[in-house]
């Protein structure tokens, strides 16, 4: 379980920092000298939610500290606080998603024809689809049948891999495997971002994440729920302060409607901390 929760929680990190940061920088790197805007209307969507989603987690930290009781009582309160909450955040994303494709879609529509009037039409050759509709769907079942057999290859055997090249179990749930397996996002982004078309570059990071964070973690909850299994949104109390600090950095680099490289370098150094910070942490999971 603290693997699984590792997992999720790298998840949401790398897409916060590492490929919106690098988009950032790089983006800002083919555009040096020059300040670009950005749409702040959907990165405002996606910051909402990841912020109702770190006060779920913190809730739950934070009672399992507060609550003065015996063990097991302790614990069968945070997580009917977890259930409860998972519940919420499910509302919550689902009032997101009505909010930008039925009740304001034409806010978003209208954002996206202006974003493709500034970037020009030196791009029309290369944005024409290069597969149809039916084959983008084989495509996907496909890749997903062969990534549900290969995580589970990596769920049997993480354990031996991390002691065997000495590597923290912490430091490869949180780190390494979120960045592999967020590589063809990661690639598309900074393409994007190279374009000047920030704003799909935003969709891309910030979509991901606020859907990990408010749609995959509370599905998983229940599941686990469904199955007897006890999971709770207490991600110890490290890993949340990450992500809290996280979400937070990221808001601030989005409040001013402009964007540069020094925004995306502050965002991968922010990465880089965290990466040292669980690679020297030793710690094995709770059994």
């Amino acid at each position: 379980m603290e693997i699984l929760k590792w997992s999720l929680l790298g998840s949401i990190l790398s897409n916060l920092l590492p490929v919106l940061g690098s988009s950032l920088l790089f983006g800002g790197f083919a555009n040096i000298g020059k300040e670009r805007s950005l749409n702040r209307r959907q990165a405002d969507v996606s910051i909402c939610l990841l912020l109702l989603g770190i006060l779920c987690h913190i809730s739950a930290v934070a009672s399992k500290g507060t609550i003065k009781n015996e063990e097991n009582i302790n614990s069968l309160g945070v997580l009917k606080l977890s259930r409860a909450s998972a519940v919420i955040m499910l509302i919550a994303y689902i009032g997101g998603l009505l909010f930008e494709v039925k009740t304001h879609r034409q806010i978003f529509e209208q954002d996206e024809d202006s974003s493709e009037i500034s970037s020009g039409d030196d791009d029309d050759a290369t944005d024409a689809p290069v597969i149809g509709f039916t084959s983008a769907v084989i495509w996907l079942i496909g890749m997903t049948a062969v990534i549900a057999m290969l995580s589970n290859y990596i769920v049997t055997t993480i354990e031996e891999a991390s002691e065997s090249f000495g590597i923290p179990l912490r430091f490869i749930s949180i780190v390494i495997l979120p960045i592999v397996g967020n590589a063809a996002e990661h690639a598309g982004a900074v393409i994007f971002s190279f374009k000047n078309k920030i704003d799909i570059t935003l969709g891309i990071a910030l979509g991901s994440a606020s859907q990990i964070s408010m749609l995959v973690v509370p599905i998983v909850l229940i599941v686990s729920w469904a199955n007897g299994i006890p999971m709770d949104l207490d991600f110890n109390l490290l890993e949340t302060g990450t992500l809290v600090m996280t979400v937070i950095a990221t808001a601030f680099a989005l409040q001013d409607d402009k964007w540069h490289y020094l925004k995306g370098f502050n965002l991968v150094l922010s990465y880089v901390v965290i990466a040292v910070c669980f690679f020297t942490m030793k710690a094995l999971p709770n059994k």
